[in-house]
């Protein structure tokens, strides 16, 4: 929206042709969202306690958890307001990748607030069903993964719908090259065709995949959101690299036009994220919920597949990951086990997997940190993936 206007006042003024770079939107946008974070923060917190809307603690979960109860939650609303603000504010509203990111991150925060809004103003513990949760999640994430893979295959919007109507009428057996490979970090030329129908998998897997996999990490006070804001903003290196003619071609990697402006995407993301970690910090005054989680793990999922880092973003979300595993295999090995013994048994003390270091004896902060610092080793081994192939 200012890139227009500043686009406008160049014309008389070179002064404001700054304004073009990316990166310099990507510093603003992130500026921006924390500032809007910083103001409506206390504001959003007082309406959601005044709405008596409040996280509810499972009685069998940590003993020390049980204070939390009653503490304002929905607090994702706030990150998704600074986020989508600053991005309509400072990118270029003519890259269809600014929007198929939006409308993921919304599409999904929308199934969080209606799960949310269920569990705790209408007092409902199930919130939306299981399989509701799960269908508009396959929704949204097939359309979108329809979206980047014919995208990422051409220069502009209208050769991508071009393609992608091409693709309809030829009853699905398009044989146009599409840029939809699996790329494989640490190797110069190494990569899996995967075809259309297996790029729209692959990423609707991945979208979805990440959603759950943050919203299952967000448990404790601040452990969720500066991973989150780590692996978004090195995403974000990734998407300039990938956007940019020179450099994409220096470092090996696929040039993809228009994927450098959800720089400015995770720039806004960063700057959401710090801002809500403010009030989110031990002792949290505020919980995300899965309004928050949901669109966030999604937005990880999306910025990776349109910039090609998939296998990157499984690196550097290795905490998130961890914690998804955690809760598959306690579940699967309880299953099993009670259905050969009768009696089930579990791998871990409690799932998901910062439930099981709090039981061994760590302090909530404690695992919070150590959890931190090893995604800061993760995000930066998957950064090092840009030059060493």
């Amino acid at each position: 929206m200012l890139l227009e206007l500043f686009q406008w006042l160049a014309q008389d003024t070179r002064a404001f042709n700054v304004f073009s770079y990316i990166t310099l939107r990507a510093v603003l946008a992130t500026m921006t969202a924390l500032t809007i974070s910083f103001v409506l923060g206390p504001a959003v917190i007082r309406w959601l306690a005044a709405k008596k809307i409040g996280q509810s603690v499972r009685d069998d979960g940590p003993q020390t958890h049980l204070v939390k109860a009653g503490t304002p939650t929905m607090g994702g609303a706030l990150i998704l307001l600074s986020l989508g603000i600053a991005t309509l504010l400072w990118a270029d509203l003519s890259n269809r990748f600014v929007w198929i990111v939006l409308i993921v991150t919304f599409g999904y925060g929308a199934v969080g607030w209606v799960d949310d809004w269920r569990k705790v103003v209408y007092r409902n513990p199930k919130g939306l069903s299981a399989k509701a949760k799960f269908f508009w999640q396959t929704v949204i994430g097939l359309v979108a993964a329809v979206g980047i893979a014919f995208s990422i295959s051409a220069p502009s919007n209208e050769k991508a719908l071009e393609l992608f109507m091409q693709w309809v009428a030829s009853g699905f057996t398009l044989d146009v090259p599409m840029k939809t490979d699996l790329l494989v970090p640490f190797f110069k030329s190494v990569s899996y065709p995967l075809g259309i129908f297996g790029f729209i998998i692959l990423t609707y897997l991945v979208i979805v995949g990440s959603s759950n996999a943050v919203n299952l990490t967000d448990g404790l006070d601040g452990l969720a959101i500066l991973p989150t804001v780590m692996v978004g903003a090195a995403l974000g290196i990734f998407a300039y690299v990938t956007g940019h003619a020179v450099f994409s071609k220096y470092l090996l990697i696929p040039y993809i036009p228009g994927t450098s402006e959800l720089m400015v995407f995770c720039g806004a993301l960063a700057g959401a994220g710090l801002g809500f970690l403010w009030f989110n910090a031990y002792p949290a005054e505020v919980f995300m919920g899965d309004v928050g989680a949901l669109a966030l793990g999604a937005a990880l999922g999306a910025v990776a597949v349109i910039s090609r880092q998939e296998i990157v973003l499984f690196i550097m979300g290795g905490v998130f990951v961890a914690e998804t595993l955690s809760v598959m295999l306690q579940v699967s090995y309880f299953k099993y086990t009670r259905w050969r013994t009768g009696t089930g048994q579990r791998i871990l003390r409690m799932a998901p997997l910062h439930h099981h270091y709090e039981q061994s004896g760590w302090k909530e902060t404690q695992v919070v940190v150590r959890f931190w610092i090893i995604t800061i080793l993760l995000v930066l081994f998957g950064l090092s993936t840009l030059k060493i192939r």
